[in-house]
C-alpha cells in the first residue's frame, strides 16, 4: 500500500491541490471578450544519457517525472505546456543511437492528448554550450522538436517568442547570426503589429500583421542579473549560492544581448530556466522575468512547474510544487521500520515492554 501511494497516488494527492490563477477576461482592442489561455511551464528536465546515466538514476526520475506530468496534464488540462530547455542532459555529445534512444524516452515521458499542446525551447545541455554548439546538433534538435530560434507561437491571440538563447553569444558566429536576423525581422513585424491602423508608415505597409499583442518571451538563459542574491522563497537557490556572482553567457545571458532583446520584443512577461532554481526579477523597473526551476527530483528536493492564465492584456501565475522527495522517503522509513516491529513481533521475536516491566515485578517480589 506504501509503494501504490508513494510511487502512484501522491502525484494525484499533492497536484489535485494546485488550481489555475484567475485572471480579468475583458475585450481587447474594441473586440469581444476574448478566452483566456492555460499555459504551463516547466523547466531541465535533463533526462540522464547513457555516459553519464546510471540505470537505476534514470528508472528512478523518469518515473517521477513522467507520473507527475501525465498526471497533472490529465488533472489541470492545459492548452499548451513549454518545456524551456535542457530537456536532455547530454544532448551536447550524444551519438546518433544515443540520441535516439533519448528522444524515444522523452516521447513516452511526455505524451500529452489532442487537446494539449507540446512546445520545446532549446537550452545549452541539448546542443552544447556556444563553443559546443553545431549546425549538426542545432538541426537534429530542430528537426524533432519543430523549433527555431526566433519563432513566433500565436494562441488566442497571445504572442510566444521562442529563443535560442546559447546562440545570443554576440560574436557574430554563423549560427548567431541566423539566430538574430530572425529574431530581428520578428520583432520588426510584432512592432509593425502594435501601431495604430491610422498610422502610416511604409515599413510596414506589407509586413503580415500580427495581433497586437505584447509578446511573452520565452527562453533557457535568464537575461543578465549579477547573482541569486534578490530571489527569495522555498525553491530559491540555497543561500550558500545565493551571493555566487553569475557569469555572463554561462549562467545568464550577456548585458548587450538582455539589452538587445528587450529592445527588439518589449515583452511584457519573460520565462526562463537553466538556473534549476526560482527567482523573479523585474527589468527595467516594469517587466518580470520567472526563472523556473527544475523539473527533476534530480536538480531539486522541492520540484514544480509554473501554471499561467493569460490573454492578450493580462496573466496570472501560480507555482504548482510536486511531492518533496524528502517527505516520500520518511513515508517508506516509517513504513519500513513499523513492517520490521510487526514482523518481529508475530514471530515473537520482540518482547513487548509490558512483558518485560512485568518480569522484572515478578522478580523484585521473588527476592
Amino acid at each position: 500500500s506504501v509503494l501504490i501511494f508513494c510511487e502512484f497516488l501522491i502525484y494525484y494527492v499533492v497536484i489535485f491541490q494546485c488550481q489555475w490563477p484567475e485572471v480579468e477576461v475583458g475585450a481587447h482592442a474594441g473586440k469581444k471578450a476574448t478566452s483566456v489561455l492555460k499555459a504551463m511551464f516547466l523547466a531541465d528536465t535533463h533526462l540522464l544519457g547513457e555516459i553519464k546515466g546510471h540505470w537505476l538514476d534514470k528508472l528512478r526520475r523518469e518515473w517521477q517525472m513522467e507520473r507527475s506530468f501525465q498526471t497533472a496534464v490529465w488533472l489541470l488540462q492545459p492548452d499548451i505546456v513549454f518545456i524551456l530547455g535542457d530537456i536532455f542532459d547530454e544532448g551536447k555529445w550524444s551519438s546518433p543511437q544515443a540520441w535516439a534512444d533519448d528522444v524515444r524516452r522523452f516521447r513516452k515521458m511526455f505524451k500529452y492528448p489532442i487537446s494539449t499542446e507540446l512546445v520545446v525551447v532549446v537550452g545549452n545541455h541539448d546542443i552544447g554550450f556556444h563553443y559546443e554548439m553545431t549546425a549538426y546538433k542545432v538541426n537534429r534538435f530542430e528537426k524533432v522538436f519543430n523549433f527555431t530560434s526566433g519563432k513566433l507561437i500565436t494562441r488566442k491571440g497571445i504572442n510566444f517568442v521562442l529563443v535560442n538563447s546559447v546562440a545570443m553569444e554576440g560574436d557574430g558566429c554563423a549560427l548567431c547570426r541566423t539566430a538574430e536576423a530572425k529574431l530581428v525581422a520578428l520583432s520588426h513585424k510584432l512592432n509593425c503589429s502594435q501601431q495604430k491602423p491610422n498610422h502610416s508608415n511604409k515599413r510596414c505597409s506589407d509586413v503580415e500583421k500580427l495581433p497586437a499583442s505584447e509578446p511573452i518571451l520565452l527562453q533557457h538563459y535568464p537575461l543578465y542579473r549579477s547573482s541569486d542574491a534578490e530571489c527569495s522563497g522555498e525553491d530559491s537557490a540555497p543561500p550558500e549560492e545565493k551571493n555566487v556572482p553569475f557569469k555572463e553567457k554561462y549562467d545568464v545571458l550577456s548585458q548587450e544581448a538582455s539589452q538587445k532583446l528587450m529592445w527588439w520584443f518589449h515583452p511584457r512577461l519573460i520565462l526562463s530556466g537553466h538556473t534549476h532554481s526560482a527567482c523573479e526579477v523585474l527589468h527595467a523597473g516594469k517587466i518580470p522575468e520567472i526563472s523556473v526551476p527544475s523539473f527533476s527530483w534530480r536538480n531539486r528536493n522541492n520540484p514544480s512547474f509554473v501554471m499561467g492564465s493569460i490573454t492578450p492584456t493580462d496573466f496570472s501565475l501560480q507555482k504548482c510544487f510536486l511531492p518533496y522527495e524528502s517527505r516520500v522517503f520518511t513515508i517508506y522509513w516509517a513504513a519500513g521500520a513499523l513492517l520490521v516491529i510487526l514482523v518481529l513481533a508475530r514471530f515473537q521475536l520482540l518482547t513487548p515492554p509490558f512483558y518485560f516491566a512485568q518480569r522484572l515485578i515478578s522478580k523484585h517480589k521473588a527476592v
